[in-house]
């Protein structure tokens, strides 16, 4: 148990919120929580958007990022009721043929059913399994001294590469569509460098620890979280909003769950003339426009693979994902937009009435867009599952406002509170020997805007917490993991 130590504020409790309330109350360090909305969560949050009994994901559906985390492993969750559920298919990619792609837990399987692009995965992928739990911790974590830095180099190598580049080591379409589908995840262009970070750290993760959907909703890893970190002793407020740092309770440390504008709005005035200039350069990404159905019975793909993946690629070829995403980046609207779709109640009946269904899904598009891409997403499900729109008895839109009036960290719809393009893997918000410290003494950022990004695994929280801990609780900052 925590000590009684009074020290710390968290503002926002989003996964790295909540992650960094609990590595510093199980420190030993006092800690008051402070969240917006009526509910925990952030990015994990499960509403009823379309009809009563239908329960959907807001944000973040399917979390691979979570179980392969090092950080989340060392939080006994389970005690607290979350329940992770495996498909049997993790990810498919459907092609026009009728065939599909697919990502299995099985790393063998999957190479296997990539015929003569086996090799080729077992290659990328493959050398890439046994050194995971060597670097899990230096991709993970802020640019610094690596501690196994030749495994960590070996990694880079093919992580820092475009995702055109590796994918003309494939030979067929199916090889190259699965790849694409992985990369297209970090919302750059497929040419940019390090998109190949992204497909094969998914793809690592998959094969170690699946892609799991949560029982009931993403809502429940941020209450199992939260009942973790209220058992440790530490303190939730809720509907508490922040506008200023001068409304805080007092303490020695402020770790802050905001990106880089929401940092300007509350201590602006405050800031180092030279911090602030280099958060006003602080870049964003495309937006996303969200989808959620409630159905009438399952999407029906004509891929048998995807009618049992927790997780469809919806975008054809390698060229035409490459294309879409480029288009999000460079302005333009896709006519034919990669989807991401996930159908959590094919494995969740919690999510559905009996015989019904949910999906969820989005595009991407160019940061802060207006376009209404509902027929655009709904033609492009239509042409992999022909009569899918007469399964539909309502949806919900967010278009990139709605995401970011939602969440104000997701600036303009862009998810990852930032660019992930090289130049901000590691320096984002700015470039720092500590990215977490801001130029306000006892103030931390530990959002998404800080390494490693986005995605549901608690590290921003988690390290921009060992940083607090490190400058002002050096005593205590050797008991971040619970006993």
């Amino acid at each position: 148990m925590a000590g009684n130590l009074e020290g710390a504020v968290v503002v926002g409790a989003g996964p790295n919120g909540l992650a960094a309330a609990i590595t510093l109350q199980r420190a030993g360090v006092q800690v008051r929580l402070l969240e917006g909305r009526s509910t925990v969560g952030g990015g994990m949050r499960t509403a009823s958007l379309t009809l009563p009994g239908f329960h959907h994901d807001v944000c973040s559906a399917v979390h691979p990022m979570a179980v392969l985390s090092p950080f989340f492993q060392t939080l006994p969750l389970e005690r607290y009721g979350l329940q992770f559920i495996d498909p049997p298919v993790l990810a498919a990619h459907p092609f026009d043929d009728g065939s599909a792609a697919q990502l299995l837990q099985s790393f063998d399987r999957t190479a296997e059913l990539l015929g003569r692009d086996g090799d080729v995965y077992r290659r990328l992928v493959g050398s890439l399994l046994p050194l995971w739990p060597v670097i899990a911790d230096d991709v993970l974590g802020p640019l610094g001294l690596p501690s196994h830095p030749i495994d960590l180099a070996r990694f880079g190598l093919k992580a820092l590469s475009p995702a055109t580049l590796l994918a003309k080591l494939y030979h067929s379409e199916h090889g190259k569509g699965l790849f694409a589908g992985m990369a297209a995840h970090s919302m750059q262009p497929l040419s940019s460098f390090s998109t190949s970070a992204i497909a094969l750290v998914l793809s690592v993760a998959g094969h170690l620890r699946g892609w799991p959907i949560p029982r009931g909703g993403s809502q429940s890893i941020a209450d199992a979280m939260a009942s973790y970190f209220l058992d440790l002793g530490g303190v939730i407020e809720t509907d508490v909003q922040v506008t200023t740092l001068a409304e805080l309770p007092k303490r020695h440390v402020v770790l802050l769950d905001l990106g880089p504008r929401q940092l300007i709005a509350v201590a602006g005035k405050d800031l180092a003339p030279g911090y602030l200039r280099q958060l006003g350069r602080f870049k964003y990404g495309p937006g996303v426009f969200k989808m959620d159905w409630a159905l009438a019975g399952p999407i029906p793909f004509t891929a048998d693979a995807c009618l049992h993946a927790g997780t469809v690629h919806i975008g054809g070829t390698f060229a035409e994902v490459a294309t879409s995403e480029e288009d999000a980046n460079r302005g333009r609207i896709s006519e034919k937009p990669f989807v991401l779709l996930a159908q959590q109640s094919r494995f969740d009946r919690t999510r559905a009435p009996d015989g019904k269904e949910t999906a969820w899904a989005y595009c991407h598009v160019p940061n802060g867009s207006t376009v209404d891409m509902t027929e655009a997403i709904e033609r492009q499900i239509e042409r992999f599952a022909p009569g899918f729109r007469d399964l539909i008895l309502a949806r919900h839109t967010m278009q990139p406002i709605e995401m970011e009036r939602y969440n104000p960290n997701y600036i303009g719809g862009d998810i990852n509170g930032g660019a992930m393009n090289l130049a901000q893997i590691f320096a984002r918000p700015v470039a720092r020997i500590s990215p977490y410290k801001t130029s306000l003494e006892g103030v931390y950022l530990c959002s998404a805007s800080t390494p490693p990004g986005g995605g549901v695994h608690g590290h921003c929280g988690y390290h921009a917490a060992r940083q607090a801990l490190k400058d002002h609780f050096p005593d205590h900052a050797g008991k971040v993991i619970a006993s």
